[in-house]
């Protein structure tokens, strides 16, 4: 079992609690894609994620390939997500 996951916050979380549970539903599907596509690099790739407003905001410990920034935007464009396309990524800066 693993058991170093990615932070998870969400803006205005403490009046609007659902948004939190959409990112944990996001990450797991996200998390789902990466296992059935073998790509056992992504979880320990992963720092943080955040939903600023409708953005899914993705920040890394080291630079994501196209398919591990591609399975957040499907998750995140899915009816568990937000329904666009509005992801970003951002690699943590060594020593942050």
């Amino acid at each position: 079992m693993y058991l170093d996951h990615p932070k998870i916050s969400a803006t205005n979380s403490g009046t609007e609690p659902d948004r939190l549970e959409r990112v944990n539903r996001v990450y797991g599907y996200a998390l789902a894609l990466a296992d059935a596509a073998g790509d056992e690099a992504f979880l320990g790739k992963l720092s943080h994620l955040h939903d600023h407003k409708g953005t899914l905001i993705v920040v890394w410990f080291e630079e994501p390939d196209d398919a591990q920034k591609g399975f957040f935007v499907s998750a995140w464009k899915s009816k568990v997500g937000d329904e666009s396309s509005n992801v970003e990524h951002e690699v943590k800066a060594l020593g942050a």
